[in-house]
């Protein structure tokens, strides 16, 4: 059951990024309002630096970063969260917890969000979805094999 609401998804698409196409590279910057539960993609070359900059932010590191790493054959998909290290809020088994919880919707928001580049190049959805959990204690230090861009595709009755 998708927990996604399509008209809470803004997604942008950054100068540079075709709106088809891997090459060079292909970056998604996810971020979300606990006030309004809006998410805020960002599609480009680069992570969208300026739509994580804000203090808000840097305290929560709640935000997702992806990429295609189209050297690898065939192309897989790479999500990074931040659990621990620095500033930031909550033990990391907390934020771990949240982060699993989360993913199924970001996965989702990444795949519909993205979905012209899923037409144009209908294999990515096989690809594999590699999540990495960054942290300062080894034990939530970790990569996680999170299936693939097809199983988070909304279907025409959701």
């Amino acid at each position: 059951m998708s927990r996604l609401l399509p008209e809470k998804l803004h997604v942008r698409l950054l100068a540079g990024a075709a709106v088809d196409g891997l090459h060079p590279t292909r970056r998604y910057t996810l971020t979300h309002s606990d006030r309004t539960g809006e998410l805020f993609l960002t599609v480009g070359r680069d992570y969208d630096h300026d739509q994580i900059k804000g203090w808000y932010t840097r305290l929560m590191r709640d935000e997702v970063l992806a990429e295609w790493r189209a050297e690898e054959r065939p192309p897989a998909l790479h999500l990074y969260c931040h659990l621990s290290g620095g500033v930031v809020l909550g033990p990391a088994g907390w934020r771990y917890a949240i982060f699993r919880r989360e993913l199924p919707l970001v996965l989702e928001a990444i795949r519909l969000g993205d979905a012209r580049l899923f037409e144009a190049h209908p294999e990515l959805d096989q690809a594999s979805i590699w999540v990495h959990f960054r942290a300062a204690q080894q034990r939530y230090q970790r990569s996680e094999d999170w299936g693939t861009p097809a199983q988070y595709r909304r279907s025409a009755t959701t």
